[in-house]
């Protein structure tokens, strides 16, 4: 009887020195390059699909991320106020856009100036909340130059966002630059293997065949979740503590 009182004084002390974490959400929002695709859209796969892997189960990723949106026409199409209502104290926030933002052509594009009023809003509303913006700079579309070595394609918007996080004081993952590293050192022809490339009848939603050098494949998005963890583990961000890796099968 008294090994059975001191095994459940142990147990108590235990659960008194390591009580379970308080659950938390990681909000992802930006564009195509996160997105949870459709499957009419497969292998396409965007990076936050694998990237709800690698939590423990007090975290819950909220993957908001859509197709085609820039820091304007998200907020314009009503998708960031219902995210700042969800927000509770100690969530993520995780902002990656750019890739829409910077193209002139588009219905989606949003001036320099504006980008950073946007990026700004952004932060403001989640700290006003008691939540954690980190700012993500647009990940690498593949380039090379002629020489085979990879080409910068976000260079001003990339920058705006470095300026922004240190004006702020807000975390800061390089995706852009820390993707190119990846690519250059994959070269031009390995890294095709992170995109969306299929060659015609390779696979029925791509009849066709498909170069995509902005999209991922199941391969590349895993590769980015991979760049965004290891950032958010080498800055020591408080959330870094839940990350785990999945057990192979």
């Amino acid at each position: 009887m008294k090994s059975l009182f001191f095994l459940a004084s142990c147990c108590i002390m235990i659960a008194c020195a390591f009580p379970p974490q308080k659950k938390l959400k990681i909000w992802l929002v930006g564009d195509s390059t996160i997105s949870i695709k459709d499957p009419k859209a497969y292998p396409e796969t965007g990076w936050g699909m694998p990237f709800v892997n690698f939590w423990d189960s007090s975290v819950t990723v909220e993957n908001r991320a859509v197709n085609g949106r820039s820091t304007r026409t998200f907020i314009e199409e009503n998708r960031w106020t219902p995210i700042v209502a969800g927000l509770q104290e100690g969530d993520y926030v995780f902002i990656q856009f750019g890739h829409n933002d910077e193209v002139p052509s588009k219905k989606s594009y949003v001036p320099e100036t504006d980008y950073k009023t946007y990026l700004e809003k952004y932060i403001r509303e989640t700290k006003d909340k008691k939540a954690t913006p980190v700012l993500i700079t647009p990940v690498a579309r593949r380039k090379f130059d002629s020489s085979g070595h990879i080409m910068e394609t976000h260079a001003v918007y990339a920058q705006l966002v470095r300026n922004v996080a240190a004006a702020q004081q807000v975390a800061l993952i390089d995706l852009d630059k820390l993707s190119q590293q990846l690519l250059e050192k994959m070269g031009s022809k390995s890294s095709a293997y992170l995109f969306n490339h299929l060659l015609p009848g390779q696979h029925p939603n791509y009849p066709e065949g498909k170069e995509d050098d902005t999209h991922f494949s199941e391969l590349g998005a895993r590769k980015m979740a991979e760049i965004v963890l290891a950032e958010i583990q080498r800055q020591q961000l408080p959330v870094s503590s839940r990350i785990i890796i999945p057990a192979k099968k």
